[in-house]
């Protein structure tokens, strides 16, 4: 029997609708619009979309053992408002602000997979409710109010934003940040004995037990990852705007699910891909902006 080509292989890949979809988004806008690829729209579109990238990339993992996450929004700007609280009122040094709030959002990791895989609670249920205890300390913490123009004289500020041009394209270290880490799950989800519980415990958990894959165990894991990205995105993204906002990431939970189901991923566990992911993270961003760049408001 004859194997398949390598065109073949490529248009069998769940990543294959999403390139397509892609680069004909990128032909229609561009034809529609002569500053859609210029320089600094290029460089506009890289210095935010790697903040939704990164929480997309912990969502895929997530989802692919059959499990989302509602509360990764709101993690998304609980962490920023914890570690600039600390630095400015609290006195502490901006690196010990960020653990401390890293440290936070893996218990808040922990919490939604100790019930969604001890107790059997619905991962939809357990993570609305974190949402909304997570948001709402947020603004109890701030009384509401962004806190705007917060900045330090910290390393940390340039090791997770600093930018550097090329040829006249601004970079953003959140890209590299955002690529590191696609090239690291995504290796872990495909060539590792990892990648394989993952899979195995969305697809079918009663057959991953049974070949002595700690099904409960790994979930817990890969909910604290996912939340454990969103803070460090909404870090990030604090520092890249110089504000921390308690209401930063309303709405992201939802259009990072829909990046991830847009890239391949099995919406009820069992396959992920992260390279698909990327194109919806891609897709999505590229679809806001270009909307805008053709003269439709309200996005």
């Amino acid at each position: 029997m004859q194997s398949p080509s390598l065109l073949q292989r490529f248009i069998s890949r769940p990543e294959f609708g999403p390139f397509i979809l892609l680069v004909g988004e990128i032909v229609v806008f561009a034809a529609l619009s002569t500053t859609f690829l210029s320089t600094s729209n290029i460089g506009n579109l890289l210095a935010f979309t790697p903040e939704l990238g990164i929480i997309a990339l912990g969502m895929t993992m997530l989802m692919t053992s059959g499990e989302f996450d509602l509360s990764v929004g709101s993690v998304f700007g609980f962490a920023p408002i914890v570690m600039w609280t600390l630095y400015n009122v609290n006195g502490l040094p901006l690196e010990v602000g960020f653990v401390i709030a890293i440290v936070l959002s893996i218990v808040i990791g922990f919490a939604n997979g100790w019930l969604v895989t001890k107790l059997k609670i619905p991962s939809f249920l357990v993570t609305l409710g974190m949402l909304l205890v997570v948001r709402g300390t947020a603004l109890y913490i701030t009384d509401g109010f962004p806190q705007g123009r917060w900045s330090a004289d910290s390393p940390l500020m340039e090791i997770l934003v600093g930018d550097f041009t090329i040829g006249g394209l601004r970079i953003y270290a959140s890209l590299i940040w955002f690529i590191v880490l696609a090239v690291i799950l995504g290796h872990i989800l495909t060539q590792s004995k990892v990648g394989n519980w993952i899979q195995a415990a969305g697809g079918n958990p009663g057959s991953a037990r049974a070949r002595g894959v700690r099904v409960g165990t790994t979930k817990i894991w890969l909910f604290i990852l996912a939340s454990v990205l969103a803070a460090f995105a909404g870090i990030i993204s604090s520092i890249r705007v110089s504000s921390a906002n308690p209401n930063s990431g309303t709405g992201y939970e939802l259009e990072v699910i829909a990046m991830v189901v847009i890239g391949g991923t099995a919406l009820n566990g069992g396959r992920g891909t992260i390279i698909g992911t990327v194109l919806g993270v891609l897709i999505l961003r590229m679809m806001r902006n270009g909307i805008v760049m053709v003269g439709v408001p309200g996005l």
